[in-house]
């Protein structure tokens, strides 16, 4: 288990180090960098690609908690079956090709990028190389199976609390503006309210997505007609965009959070359930 790992060609750390300086990016309010980034991702981890089929394979052994042994260990197995069945030279090269898009259009810095579970990510890619001896494979094995299953009755009962707590949340807004919350502000509070758990990381991808939907809705409802011919109203559309571009140096709030479900709410309304 002595095999120099290359951290460069380990797909899952690329993917989850690019995740993170996109986060950064977001933070500082570097539309641009951001922009980059999120175009490198989706360009180099399409569903046909083999980076996103290798990727699938890191994910289903270093996402899974909460497991028992024997699942786990079937995972593993068709882990490994499903990663041999990915093509290696076309994987060779779609991994040069990233980093030299990480390289030109990001920075190498990308790749000095604190991934919290490198360790593990390093061990899946030991997993997957033809270079174990039989011994080391069990072993690896044995650990990435451990680190599945490991702290599984906390993990439950977060879960548990979450959903009590989302419902609650939910009940609460529904009584307070009087009708029921539409399935994207439901999202929208979920994320919110279990932030703590990952310091808001998923909320802020989610709310960064969500603010670039509904300001590209906002934009072309100014040409709906019932929009178009009321200026107060092509107004009240322009100022309503120009608060959510605000949002991108702002912290997340309980103030940014209504806004964000009202402006769910009036997009709503405007498209009159239409997403065309």
């Amino acid at each position: 288990m002595k095999n120099k790992h290359n951290k460069k060609r380990n797909t899952a750390f690329i993917y989850e180090a690019l995740i993170k300086e996109a986060t950064v990016a977001m933070l500082r309010a570097q539309t641009e960098r951001k922009r980059k980034i999120v175009d490198i991702i989706k360009k180099h981890f399409s569903p046909d690609s083999e980076l996103y089929k290798e990727l699938k394979c890191y994910r289903s052994l270093y996402e899974n908690q909460n497991l028992d042994r024997d699942l786990s260990e079937r995972i593993v197995k068709e882990a490994k079956i499903a990663q041999r069945l990915v093509d290696p030279q076309g994987l060779f090269k779609q991994q040069t090709e990233l980093i030299k898009d990480v390289n030109v259009e990001v920075s190498p810095s990308v790749f000095n990028n604190y991934v919290p579970n490198y360790k593990t990510l390093a061990s899946i890619a030991q997993l997957f190389s033809s270079k174990l001896s039989p011994k080391s494979t069990i072993m690896l094995e044995g650990q990435i199976v451990d680190n599945m299953i490991a702290e599984a009755p906390e993990v439950r009962q977060l879960e548990e609390i979450d959903s009590v707590v989302v419902n609650k949340f939910v009940e609460k807004f529904n009584h307070k503006y009087g009708e029921g919350l539409l399935d994207e502000q439901k999202e929208l509070l979920s994320y919110y309210i279990t932030s703590f758990a990952d310091n808001a990381l998923e909320l802020k991808f989610f709310l960064n997505e969500e603010i670039e939907r509904l300001r590209a809705k906002l934009t072309k409802a100014q040409s709906v007609e019932e929009v178009e011919s009321d200026d107060a109203m092509v107004e009240k559309t322009l100022k309503i965009i120009e608060k959510l571009d605000s949002f991108s140096a702002a912290p997340i709030d309980e103030s940014v959070l209504k806004t964000v479900m009202k402006t769910q709410r009036l997009v709503k309304e405007i498209y009159n359930g239409d997403s065309s």
